[in-house]
């Protein structure tokens, strides 16, 4: 009962054309990332991962038609970003990252939010990422979406850690 109530108000909050937390804070500002944007993009990385991207990696990304890679500025910093895959039906999201003095903001939630909205309105059945068991914060951020565990990647991360894989069903398929 909880999930259907959780997945029937993501898709409400979703209808709206700007997101709640967009309107709560005027000065957030969502773009997609250039490569000019690069070189901050890669001091948060750093700062947030265990095994960041590197620049080539970012580089790919920017050339590659299914990826895109959403910045969210407050003011003049960089917050964070979020990178995913458009693949037919599906968004694979990739990487999220929020600067270490912008967390608990809201941050990594509107990138979300943001994403998931732009991508329903062409069609967006689900969505799909891991994340690190030892990542609380993003499991939580993820369930309150309404995203839940379908599988695990054993040693999945370069340090051995396992991966938790999850998924948000937007549109029930008909069989």
């Amino acid at each position: 009962m909880a999930r259907i109530f959780l997945h029937a108000l993501l898709l409400l909050l979703l209808q709206f054309p700007l997101s709640f937390t967009l309107l709560m804070n005027p000065e957030n500002i969502i773009r997609p990332m250039t490569e000019a944007d690069l070189e901050q993009v890669l001091v948060i990385e750093h700062l947030c991962h265990r095994a960041p991207w590197s620049k080539a990696m970012f580089l790919s990304e920017l050339a590659n038609p299914l990826s895109r890679v959403d910045l969210l500025w407050r003011g003049p910093n960089l917050a964070g970003f979020l990178c995913g895959w458009r693949v037919c039906e599906e968004l694979n999201i990739l990487n999220v990252a929020t600067a270490p003095n912008m967390r608990r903001s809201g941050v990594a939630h509107t990138l979300l939010e943001q994403a998931l909205y732009r991508n329903l309105q062409t069609g967006l059945e689900c969505a799909l990422l891991e994340v690190r068991l030892s990542n609380f914060a993003a499991i939580a951020l993820y369930r309150s979406f309404g995203f839940c565990e379908i599988d695990r990647r054993l040693r999945y991360y370069s340090d051995g850690e396992d991966a938790l894989v999850m998924q948000l069903i937007l549109k029930e398929h008909s069989s």
